[in-house]
């Protein structure tokens, strides 16, 4: 069993964004369907992700299974600057400069911004995601020119934010534009207040 802050849960209680021990690995859900087969005892239909290497599986959980869940620790950081593949944050209560590497943000590694502030969540001391905020501001350096006839109630252009990630937007939209974006997947949420 991996050490830490754990406890079990029936297997129909496991959640989206649950970490759990299994196998000898920590795995997150990043789906769960409960299903009432008509014969034979219901079950939770769990998607799980590795923290670590990010490699998927599919589980069965019934009910009256035990799983060990585990408790992540959280501590608030800043973002500092990237050196290749090398993020370095510094710890909000102590200072220290925290060394994370690239892959653990993945696509998410290019919303970063300078002075950002993000929560590192780790286990045992290895840092295993970084939380962006759920909305920051950004411009756009880039964006279409509006297609004559287009209507603005649906249709979106392609623009490039400053940090050269390609995201829609709407059609009043234009270079040198702030917008308010969702980092976790880059959809566009409104024009930046001045």
């Amino acid at each position: 069993m991996i050490e830490g802050i754990n406890m079990k849960i029936n297997g129909n209680a496991l959640r989206v964004g649950n970490v759990i021990e299994h196998n000898g690995r920590l795995w997150v859900a990043v789906k769960t369907q409960a299903v009432k087969p008509g014969k034979g005892g219901a079950f939770n239909q769990v998607e799980l992700k590795d923290l670590r290497n990010g490699s998927k599986l599919n589980e069965r959980f019934r009910a009256d299974e035990q799983v060990e869940r585990v408790r992540l620790d959280q501590q608030k950081a800043q973002f500092l600057f990237r050196d290749d593949n090398i993020l370095t944050f510094m710890d909000a209560e102590t200072y220290e400069q925290l060394e994370i590497d690239f892959s653990i943000l993945g696509d998410q590694a290019t919303f970063l911004q300078d002075g950002m502030e993000v929560m590192i969540e780790s286990y045992d001391g290895d840092a295993l995601s970084v939380v962006l905020p759920d909305t920051a501001a950004y411009e756009v350096v880039e964006a279409d020119a509006v297609v004559k006839g287009q209507t603005a109630s649906s249709s979106y252009k392609p623009a490039v934010l400053e940090n050269g990630a390609k995201i829609m937007v709407p059609p009043h939209i234009e270079a040198g534009t702030r917008v308010i974006i969702k980092p976790e997947d880059g959809s566009y949420v409104e024009r930046a207040k001045d």
